[in-house]
């Protein structure tokens, strides 16, 4: 697997402002957008999005002083993001999060967070250890929660399909067909995606890759977009009632696995008085072993 992209932009001098600490602490970066749903022209841009590994203080403010309602409070650092970068070639978008942050919208069912864990292999450009095994570990995050978030973002795309000024390269669209196909697409993949996760626990972000293009290239009046929403709302929401995956997030598995990921960057975690889910049982267990040796039955 090819090294950061970040890391490269970075070092190339084209992300300046961006703190020195996430290009060299970057765990896991995708191209997503069209090119990871199959619909991809051959002119689209690189939409490159990752995680990193702040620094222990951002996660950890007590280290580095700070009281929790003394004084004035920390904000946490937004996602990194720049736009519109040339290089060799190529036009790149970069957006990156920190580890906590991203676990923490995964948990919430983001959409386009929840993408990311699932894009084709062919489009992990960069993944360490710890990346591996968030990838791996991408199932722990689902739940229930998904048809309310992936219904709320694809209401939002038809409402800007159908109200939205259109500006830059979407005036073009508007002229060839009448109506934003880049939203009306969105509508029917978001929909698409939850009904795979409702039905199956998994999603194959290329599944509905032709009829996506379809729609992209115009070949769905807007009625039939709306019509499409309206009916798959009905049966999703008896759908939603019979799936399998839990009705809520495993909140205390996944800021396990947080941790777990913590802990391989950063070494034990114990000094920072930090209550890390599984390790009081695995020490009482640790314990008994060493007892019931030294005192057989």
């Amino acid at each position: 697997m090819s090294s950061s992209i970040v890391k490269q932009l970075y070092d190339a001098g084209e992300l300046k402002g961006i703190p020195k600490f996430i290009p060299n602490n970057m765990c896991y970066e995708v191209l997503t957008g069209s090119t990871a749903y199959g619909v991809a022209g051959e002119v689209s841009d690189w939409d490159v999005v990752g995680f990193y590994i702040p620094t222990k203080t951002e996660i950890f403010p007590h280290l580095d002083g700070y009281i929790h309602g003394f004084g004035k409070p920390r904000k946490p650092r937004v996602p990194w993001q720049k736009h519109h970068i040339d290089y060799r070639g190529k036009e790149y978008d970069i957006t990156v999060y920190s580890i906590v942050n991203f676990f923490d919208l995964c948990m919430g069912m983001n959409p386009n967070m929840i993408d990311l864990l699932f894009v084709p292999v062919n489009c992990v450009l960069h993944s360490t250890v710890i990346g591996n095994l968030v990838r791996e570990s991408r199932h722990l995050f689902l739940s229930k929660l998904c048809w309310h978030k992936f219904k709320g973002y694809a209401y939002s795309q038809l409402n800007k399909m159908e109200h939205k000024t259109a500006v830059g390269k979407r005036v073009a669209l508007i002229e060839a067909h009448g109506y934003d196909t880049k939203f009306a697409y969105n509508v029917v993949r978001l929909i698409g995606e939850v009904e795979q996760l409702l039905t199956t626990g998994d999603m194959d972000l290329q599944q509905d890759k032709e009829r996506l293009r379809a729609i992209r290239e115009g070949k769905w009046p807007m009625e039939r977009v709306k019509a499409f929403f309206v009916e798959k709302e009905k049966a999703l929401e008896e759908l939603y009632n019979s799936s399998p995956l839990p009705y809520s997030p495993r909140e205390e598995e996944i800021k396990a696995l947080l941790v777990r990921c913590l802990e391989m960057h950063y070494g034990d975690l114990s000094s920072s008085e930090l209550v890390v889910p599984g390790k009081a049982e695995a020490a009482l267990r640790q314990i008994r072993d060493i007892v019931s040796k030294a005192i057989p039955e």
